[in-house]
């Protein structure tokens, strides 16, 4: 397996200073031993205008089988034990030669060079030669994976024997890649793409090639048009590992969506609210917590409202779920959040991996955002907002009113949030502080049924005001409810004197 890396200098910067940036001089010529062979590490040109460093991996194919049995790989059917020698493993570029520039340019691919950090961290003129490059897609998927990048690519097809142009062309090109780019990048690139070109690796694929696609496809990968085929490819079609890595990259995504850390968005796992650890003084019979309360007064409104199809968005660790799974008149449930680890939490809680076939295709956990608007939650019969709004900043509530309210519009919509007036009964709660680390607010009782109102007036829903746990006379309840409905098809429901009725309890 053969690759060129080449520069130009400038009177600025000589292109030997691709040397410093390789870790790699270019007088003199080195070699790496491998499991599978030995790379090597030369320099065909190199003075201050133009430097090429090439990567020359021999592979040894009979050490490479050896390998494979040494790690149990038994049982190779008769007719397929020849291809263990004779293959395309010595001269086609592969998940070896990527596996090889991380074992040499391990320095250059995290960008770091102590010499010329400047150069590290600058864009140099590259271009990137390999002669056999196997690419299961063709010409044309080498150039919608390396386009969107910044690169130029030329990718011409191998033909199978130059002799015999009526044979066709192979599977493999010759790439071509010029761009400006960081050395970095270029590497992590060619680190990813490689093996998803040729869709084949050398070695068993696990859990922690999940955190090598995201590590070396930081900054690139998750906005890429092509990310799920180069997740799907490089995961060797594993779909657990593919589905961790979407989600995860979806995190990413979303973070930088919002030009947030992912650790701020993925922040639906956090202690217990002040209510639920107020609960039950001592020497007093434990009330039913709040967060029960909560849940019977949301499951009510549903059964009132004949929902069978039901929604709840941002599920956190699925303890709603699991209520509803427990009454059948719910046929079909699907919790949606944006954290991958409360997710995960809730298929624990859930047991769905032992859950039986009946049970559970009544329910779904899917990752998403409520600040975007998402087909798969379109024809429901109800949405939950279970103690959610309180955890968006108050900019992104126009965002989360018109993904659930005017994209995926449920007949219902069951909206909870706390009541800040209740919070002086709190006795551990220091005054002025949140139930929540992460709530961006809290609203009184006016404030929450001044925004529903909008909210329904602006989709054509009408909604009625509940509360939750004790009515304090003075401060109102700890949690309050907003049951919103959709207008019937003969027109408005009838409307209610709330604001009436709200005024005189006021």
């Amino acid at each position: 397996m053969f690759l060129t890396i080449s520069t130009s200098g400038t009177p600025a910067g000589p292109a030997t200073d691709l040397g410093f940036l390789l870790h790699k001089h270019p007088g003199k010529a080195q070699t790496f031993a491998t499991s599978y062979g030995d790379a090597h590490v030369f320099y065909p040109e190199a003075d201050a205008e133009r430097c090429t460093a090439a990567l020359l991996l021999e592979v040894d194919p009979p050490a490479l089988a050896r390998r494979g049995r040494s790690k149990g790989r038994k049982g190779t059917a008769p007719d397929a034990a020849l291809a263990q020698y004779v293959n395309d493993r010595p001269y086609a570029a592969s998940s070896l030669l990527a596996v090889a520039l991380r074992t040499v340019f391990a320095s250059a691919l995290r960008g770091e060079c102590r010499e010329l950090p400047e150069r590290a961290a600058a864009p140099l003129p590259l271009r990137i030669e390999v002669p056999a490059l196997p690419a299961r897609g063709g010409a044309a998927l080498v150039a919608r994976l390396f386009e969107p990048l910044g690169w130029q690519v030329a990718a011409e097809q191998v033909p199978l024997d130059a002799a015999f142009p009526e044979w066709g062309g192979s599977r493999y090109v010759r790439l071509v890649l010029e761009g400006e780019l960081r050395l970095a990048d270029a590497l992590r690139h060619l680190y990813v793409l490689l093996p998803v070109l040729d869709d084949a690796k050398h070695y068993w694929v696990s859990a922690d090639e999940v955190d090598k696609l995201l590590r070396f496809g930081e900054g690139w990968l998750a906005a890429h048009p092509e990310q799920r085929l180069i997740s799907h490819r490089y995961l060797s079609r594993r779909r657990s590992l593919t589905r961790e890595a979407d989600e995860r990259l979806e995190l990413v995504r979303l973070a930088d969506a919002d030009d947030v850390e992912v650790e701020e968005i993925d922040n639906a796992v956090a202690a217990e609210e002040p209510e639920e650890a107020e609960e039950g003084k001592e020497g007093k019979e434990r009330p039913e917590p709040l967060a029960v309360q909560r849940r019977e007064a949301i499951l009510a409104a549903l059964r009132t409202a004949g929902a069978a199809r039901v929604l709840d968005l941002g599920c956190g660790q699925g303890q709603l779920v699991a209520a509803l799974l427990k009454d059948p008149r719910f046929t079909e449930i699907v919790g949606m959040d944006v954290s991958v680890r409360a997710l995960e939490i809730a298929s624990r809680r859930l047991r769905l991996d032992r859950m039986g076939e009946r049970q559970s295709s009544r329910v779904t956990l899917l990752q998403g955002s409520l600040a975007y608007t998402d087909k798969r939650l379109k024809g429901y019969d109800a949405a939950v907002l279970s103690e959610v709004v309180e955890h968006l900043d108050p900019p992104r509530l126009p965002a989360l009113e018109y993904a659930v309210f005017g994209a995926a519009r449920p007949g219902t919509v069951v909206v909870t949030t706390p009541n800040v007036e209740y919070n002086v009964r709190w006795e551990t709660l220091p005054a002025g502080h949140r139930r929540h680390h992460d709530h961006r607010f809290e609203w009184t009782r006016r404030e929450f049924r001044d925004w529903a109102r909008a909210v329904a007036g602006r989709h054509g829903y009408t909604v009625d005001f509940h509360a939750v746990g004790p009515d304090d006379p003075e401060v109102g309840p700890p949690t309050q409810l907003a049951l919103f409905t959709t207008h019937g098809p003969h027109g408005p429901h009838a409307p209610h004197d709330e604001k009436k009725k709200e005024e005189e309890a006021a």
